[in-house]
């Protein structure tokens, strides 16, 4: 199991408060994407005990109610409606993010919106509607990234239903997107995505560890931190070829040059992993994907949202005695600390308090 990069927080429910920087047609889309998901909402209860329920179909929301049930009465997270339902969305993703940054920067364009603040993406039930912004900002000349989003979150705005896309994989992963999805639930922070997705990625990691090992299931807990360690050193190469690139743009060469030496850094992130996966992964290629695709600044920006604050958040759930309680106390204490600080604050934590 490859464990993905990209989940969004997409609170379609605020479509409704937002002012002309986004526009009619991101409003209008979002809302009836929104709102056509939830319209079809399935409970899971229900299904399970329907006897006309597909026996693999039972077997996944039996899976999927025990998942949910853990996240409350072991991790802490929200007891409320969220991922008690079910659709069947009939496509691959639910939703497409699509992000973008300068030919020569690392710093990925934001967006903001009231009430929900900033974010570094846009997030697209309608295809259309996300092609036409791919356009324009290609047309701008920004480096653009675009992904399919198989699970998002409202921020307990409404009742987030299970959905078709989150079951493509093992029960590990169901159980990874359950725990990150409701953790945006449990601690939020306005206007700092990197602070925000690390904390769900470490509740994320946390939280599975802990449910296979209530589970006694010692294979599944090797499979996963063989995919961590996996995971680790692919973004080692990521931050690698960030730390060229950096280097590259804040040069003193012209534009061609500096665009033939990005060129030439991506080439050599796509050697570097060949290389590791075949001498020392065994030729596992559960990247090649993500390499083998266009990579850009804003690709390699979107990853380091989502994993750049993880470490930092592992060590503070350790400091708290991985109580989970104790731990979000602690993050949110964090989220209060006035943004230019709040990383710094987080990575030289000393204690839980």
């Amino acid at each position: 199991m490859t464990r993905s990069f990209f989940r969004l927080v997409f609170p379609a429910m605020l479509a409704l408060a937002l002012s002309g920087c986004s526009g009619a047609g991101y409003v209008a889309q979002s809302l009836k994407g929104h709102a056509g998901i939830m319209v079809a909402r399935q409970s899971v209860s229900k299904l399970i005990a329907d006897p006309t329920t597909p026996e693999g179909l039972r077997a996944q929301m039996t899976s999927a109610s025990d998942i949910r049930q853990f996240a409350t009465d072991e991790l802490d997270l929200p007891d409320n409606s969220s991922y008690r339902s079910y659709v069947d969305i009939g496509r691959d993703y639910v939703t497409i993010a699509v992000y973008a940054a300068p030919e020569f920067s690392l710093t990925p364009l934001v967006w903001c919106f009231p009430v929900f603040g900033c974010v570094p993406y846009r997030g697209y039930f309608s295809r259309a509607s996300a092609v036409k912004m791919i356009r324009e900002l290609q047309q701008e000349g920004l480096d653009v990234h675009v992904t399919g989003i198989t699970a998002y979150s409202t921020l307990g705005w409404s009742s987030d239903p299970l959905l078709s896309t989150m079951f493509t994989q093992d029960r590990t992963y169901l159980a990874s997107l359950v725990f990150h999805e409701l953790a945006h639930q449990r601690v939020y922070v306005n206007n700092d995505t990197a602070f925000n997705e690390a904390f769900a990625v470490a509740v994320e990691m946390t939280g599975v560890r802990r449910w296979l090992n209530a589970a006694g299931d010692a294979a599944g807990i090797a499979r996963y931190e063989k995919g961590l360690e996996r995971n680790a050193e692919f973004l080692a190469l990521v931050a690698k070829t960030k730390s060229e690139l950096a280097g590259i743009y804040a040069g003193s060469g012209t534009a061609d040059r500096k665009r033939s030496e990005k060129a030439a850094a991506i080439e050599r992130l796509r050697a570097r992993y060949r290389r590791m996966r075949d001498e020392s992964w065994g030729g596992y290629d559960g990247y090649d994907n993500w390499v083998e695709g266009p990579v850009n600044n804003a690709k390699l920006a979107a990853t380091s949202v989502y994993n750049d604050l993880v470490p930092a958040f592992l060590r503070l759930f350790d400091l708290c005695s991985q109580d989970y309680p104790r731990f979000y106390t602690a993050v949110a204490r964090l989220g209060r600390i006035a943004k230019d600080d709040r990383a710094e604050a987080l990575m030289s934590a000393g204690s839980c308090e």
